[in-house]
Order: structure tokens, then sequence, then C-alpha cells
């Protein structure tokens, strides 16, 4: 069994790497650019389609007013963009919102914003690969009933990829992103030709009516129609998600690694607003349509549409209009766009490790979570985010609406908390600066900051009021949960750290005044004798054997046995009329306890080494039981005498070794 599982694991994982190739060269801007990008970008897979699903509630006319939400959307990223190039300037070490709020508003809220991001990193995961399988679908529309199993198996696939090392090449992360960009851009710049002159065709959508909800039947008026737009104005926000990857991997960029972080964030916000809004635009010429429930929401002529139609993205229509193509507009399109999708997840599965990572030196989650695996990743922080993505993609279905919800406000926590902490560091900053010049200088960066601060907080506000019963609540519940189980989690660490000091009442050289050895017996077989030479080895000042005696005639042979061989170890029975083993063991060891208080007691069990994992059902389970009970007493210590079957043997090498041909040999008095 041993031996299968390592074959698995070869298979899937790959050979071990050295640690000697942990040490990576500083990756240049224009490598750095499109795979920091990857997460930012990938946001026009869907951020204008939520757009103008939302806007679809009240029909039509509404959906005419996507570009101005795109606008607004752009506004709160051009000053978050200009927020982060002064952050990265003051803290260009690469701890990111983390490190920032941590240093600026203190630990707790340092805590709040590390569980936003990892609450983050997951949606991203389950985000991407939504999408991406709502691509694949409009490829192949057959997948669109499995959608979630779909996004579920490119959730694997990461994993797998993650675990083997994989995703780290450069130019392979690079050039599909460049790809995209450069698909995206020419079609918006073709596009606007073409609208230009008159000749832009429609989207295949653009025919279908939309029936507005209940709500909107009158139209968009008052408090209703407001609260729409804000609505719409949230989910589009979507689209400023992962602008803050650049400060989390500065320590990646080759020097002046502050300055380069810096270029990157303002070329991606610049290529994102550009795409954005040129989506959104193209969009609204092209008539395109996108609604939550196309069977419930769209009609054809004033007739329901077919049952078997499956709507396709905004930026496979888009393709489809600007090019007049299947083929371009839908496979060309969608092959870039899911490539694009697929980096942005495997971002995350970057980002999110090392952050655990750092947060289990810190002590704020299982110290598991910093060890590497055979590849140099940090495998069980990159198993770790592909279960809670599969979960909320099983959970959900793989709908991107609900998962964006949940998206953007682990994000806007995290932007409110950073621009705060960066408040605070330049209030901090302006007490020891007296040269006018320099002070008007850190003054304006504050009030960028605070500007910053107000639209995230601004944001987020209007994400919980207009989405908090859509959703939104269960991000807040999973930050909150989060935040408390790593604040939880480090008092423990804490608590076991102060408890495990060695000081001077308890100095590490101390010795117990006598050594009382007990060796557990059943039978008198090998496993026996072996755990009584083995005890015998050891030299300690008393030695016995210990039988409980839960069936009379048993323990009878046992003694009997024991005697004939005349076994040069004393035999104590220890009565048991409720036929428990470790109640008798553990009474008998507190009465040796009580005579002689400084004494260690070490306790030898028998144990079977298996092959076979139903082996291990049948054999052990008594003295597992056992020391279970005995790990919680004091001055015990248990000492396990493997016997290896010959299962053992041949299931890790293949046949018999020398030790187990022994073990058929050993004399009844062996020791």
């Amino acid at each position: 069994m041993p031996a299968l599982f390592d074959g698995l694991k070869r298979i899937l994982v790959g050979r071990p790497f050295s640690t000697e190739q942990l040490k990576r060269k500083p990756v240049p801007p224009k490598i750095a650019l499109p795979i920091f990008s990857s997460s930012a970008l990938s946001s026009l897979a869907y951020a204008p389609d939520e757009i103008l699903l939302t806007l679809a509630m009240a029909g039509i006319a509404a959906t005419m007013l996507s570009p101005a939400v795109g606008v607004a959307v752009l506004v709160v990223l051009l000053v978050l963009v200009l927020s982060y190039r002064q952050s990265v300037e003051a803290y260009p070490s690469g701890g990111g919102d983390y490190e920032i709020v941590r240093k600026n508003l203190g630990p707790r809220s340092g805590t709040t914003v590390a569980s936003a991001l990892l609450v983050d990193f997951v949606l991203t995961v389950a985000v991407s690969s939504s999408s991406a399988a709502q691509y694949l679908s409009g490829v192949f529309p057959a997948l669109g009933e499995h959608r979630a199993a779909v996004a579920s198996a490119i959730v694997a696939f990461l994993v797998v990829a993650n675990l083997r090392g994989r995703g780290q090449g450069r130019w392979s992360l690079a050039i599909p992103v460049y790809l995209f960009v450069g698909g995206m851009l020419m079609m918006i710049a073709v596009g606007a030709v073409l609208a230009f002159t008159g000749n832009l065709g429609l989207a295949p959508s653009a025919e279908f009516t939309i029936i507005p909800e209940q709500e909107f039947a009158t139209g968009m008026h008052g408090v209703v129609g407001a609260l729409l737009i804000l609505r719409a104005f949230s989910t589009g926000s979507a689209a400023l998600t992962g602008i803050e990857v650049p400060i989390s991997n500065v320590h990646y960029l080759s020097k002046p690694r502050a300055k380069n972080a810096g270029r990157i964030l303002l070329a991606m916000g610049l290529l994102s607003g550009v795409l954005t809004l040129g989506t959104l635009m193209l969009a609204r010429a092209t008539g395109i349509k996108v609604v939550a429930d196309p069977q419930t929401s769209l009609m054809l002529n004033g007739e329901p549409i077919s049952e078997a139609y499956v709507q396709i993205p905004v930026l496979g229509q888009l393709a489809q209009a600007v090019f007049g193509n299947f083929f371009l507009g839908t496979v060309v399109v969608s092959i870039l766009t899911i490539a694009v999708l697929l980096l942005a997840g495997n971002q995350a599965f970057n980002s999110f490790p090392n952050l655990a990572s750092h947060l289990a030196s810190d002590g704020y989650l299982p110290r598991q979570l910093r060890t590497r695996g055979d590849r140099l990743g940090f495998s069980n922080g990159i198993l770790s985010l592909g279960l809670a993505a599969i979960v909320l993609i099983l959970l959900f279905n793989g709908d991107v609406t609900i998962l964006v919800q949940l998206y953007v406000v682990g994000v806007f926590v995290s932007f409110t908390l950073s621009q705060l902490g960066m408040l605070k560091h330049w209030s901090r900053v302006l007490v020891t600066v007296t040269d006018r010049k320099i002070r008007a200088a850190k003054r304006r960066k504050r009030l960028l900051n605070l500007i910053g601060l107000i639209l995230s907080l601004l944001v987020l506000v209007v994400v919980l009021a207009t989405r908090f019963v859509h959703g939104a609540w269960l991000a807040v519940l999973g930050i909150v949960a989060l935040t408390l189980i790593m604040e939880s989690l480090q008092r423990h660490y804490q608590q076991v750290d102060s408890e495990l000091s060695i000081d001077d009442e308890h100095s590490a050289t101390a010795l117990p005044a006598r050594v009382h050895a007990l060796v557990l017996v059943s039978t008198v077989r090998k496993p026996v004798l072996r755990a009584l030479a083995f005890a015998r080895a050891s030299r300690p000042s008393k030695l016995e054997a210990i039988i409980v005696d839960i069936e009379a005639e048993k323990t009878a042979r046992t003694l009997a046995t024991w005697d004939r061989l005349q076994i040069p170890v004393p035999i104590t029975a220890l009565a048991s009329p409720y036929r428990d083993i470790a109640g008798p063991l553990i009474e008998h060891i507190r009465s040796i306890r009580r005579e002689s208080p400084r004494d260690l007691i070490v306790v030898y069990i028998p144990e079977y080494v298996v092959g076979h994992w139903w082996e291990q059902l049948v054999h052990n389970q008594t003295a597992q039981r056992v020391k279970n009970r005995l790990h919680y007493e004091p001055g015990v210590l248990i000492a396990s005498v493997p016997w290896r079957l010959l299962s053992s043997s041949d299931a890790l090498l293949g046949a018999p070794t020398e030790e187990s041909s022994a073990h058929r040999n050993t004399s009844p008095h062996e020791g």
C-alpha cells in the first residue's frame, strides 16, 4: 500500500525538486506585467456581463446606462491604482495589504485583512473556473448542464499543476495574456471603426426583447431605480479585483522593484480601464442582451425563446458582431478568455499559499501551511485552496453571478483597510518631517489615500446594502469566522509556547529517579518476546509483564505458557470485571506513581506493521485504544515495538526481506 500511494504520488506530482531549485531570477517588467495582471484583466470575462445582467432587470432601456456605470467603476479603479503606487513605494517588501494594515492598524486589523484576502483568493479560483466553464459551454452547449462539474475539474487541474510545480515558466504565462489583450484591443478598435462608418453588425441576442421584473414594470423611477444602478455599480466593481497583486509580489521583480511595481500597476489600470469601458460601449452599440434566466426573461417576436438556447457571454457575442464569424466570435475568443481565466486562478494558487505561509509563521494558521512539498510549493496551502474553491463551486452550482457578490466583499474589505492603514502611515511620517516642500508632498499623498479610503468604503457599503441578502452575507460570515479562528489559533500557539518554554525549575538535563518498564501481553507470541527483548535491552530499574484478565481461560493458557517457556520476567495478571484493558492498566500505573512519584514508567506495546489497508482494520486496534488512553497519563512513556508481517515486506519491496525471513526462525527465548 505505501508503494502504491508513492507511485500514484510520483505520477501526479513528479520527482522531488532540490531546495537549491528554489532560487529564482528576478522577473523583468515585460514578463511581470502580464503575469501579475492576469487576475485583474480576467475580470473582463465577467464584470461587463454582470453590469448588463443587473441593469437588464429593468428592461432594455436600463442597459443603455452600462457605459455610465463603467465610467464610475473606472474612476474608483484609477484612484486605487494611484493609491497603490504610493503604497508600494512605502512598503516595497512584498507584504502587500497584510503588511500595511498590520504595521499601521495593529494585529487584529491585520488578521481581518488577511482573512479577507484569503477569502478573495478562494473566490478568485471559484469565479475564474466557473467563468471558464461558462465560456466552454458557449462552444460546447452540452456542457451547460454540467457547469459546476466542469468548473470543479478545472480547479482540480490547477491543483495538480501547482503541486507539480508547473505554472512557474515565465513566457508560458505571459504570452496568453499578451494574446488576450492584443485580441481584445483589436476587437474594440475594429468595432469602433465599424460603428463610426455605420457597418457594425448586431449581436446574436440583439433581436431579443427583455421582460422587466415586476418591480420595474413601469420603468426605473425613484429609489428603486437608484438602487438598481448602485447594484450594477457594485457588481461591476469586480473589474477592480486583482489590482493588489503587484504590490504583494514586489520581491519577485527585478530592480528597481518599487518603481517597476508602480509602472506595472499603472499599465494594468490603463489596460483594464480601456478594455472594460470599450467592451461596455461596444455591447451597447451591438445591442447585446444578457439576463440571469434567458428562458423566462427573453422573448423573440412576442414568444418565449427556445429551451435549447444557450446564452453566450458578452465577449463571445461581441466578437461575432465585430468579425461576423461564429468561429472567431466563439472559439478563438473563448480560448483566449479561458486561458486568461486559468492564469488568474493560477495566480491565486501562488498568492494564497504564500500568504498562508506568512500567517502560519506568525502563528495565525496551522504551521503545516509553511512547509514546502516535494516540488517546492506550499502543498498544504494549494490543497486547502483547491478544496475550498470546489466546495463553493458545488454549493452555488458554478453560478458566476452569485460568486461575484461574494468576491467583491473580500476585495473591498482589504482595499478599505489598506487605505486606512496608509492614512495612518502618512500621519505618522508627517510628525517627523519639518521641510515645507516635503510636508506638502506627503500631504498630497495622504489626500490621495483619503480619497481612496472614501471610495473604497463607499463601494463596500453599496455592496453590503444592495447585495447582502443576495449572497454577500456569506462572504462577511466567512471573513469573520476565519478571523476568529486565526486569533484563536494564535492564542493557542502562544499558550503552548509559554507552557513548553524551559525555565530554571525544569532543566533539560533532569533525569527520573528510576525507570519502571511494563510490557503489555495478550498471548505469548513472537511480537511479545521481541517487546520483552527491547525492554530488557534498555536496562530498566524494574521490569514486569502485564496481562489484563478479560478472558479467564485465555489468561490461564498464557500464564501456563509463560511458566513452561521459563521466561525470566515476572508477569502480573490484572483483574478486569468489565472487560476493559486500558482501565486496569492505568490504575496499576497510578499505584506505581503513588509509591514512586519521580519514577518514569515505560509501557512497551507490540504492534504489527501491515502491508494492506484492510489489515490495519483487523490488527492494532486494541493497542491504538490503549495508547490513546495512556497519552493522558503523566510520567508515562509509550514504546511501540513493531513486528513486520510478510505482507509489509511484499508491499514495500515485492519480496520478503532478510529481516522478515529471520522472524520466522526467531527463538522462543529471544532476548
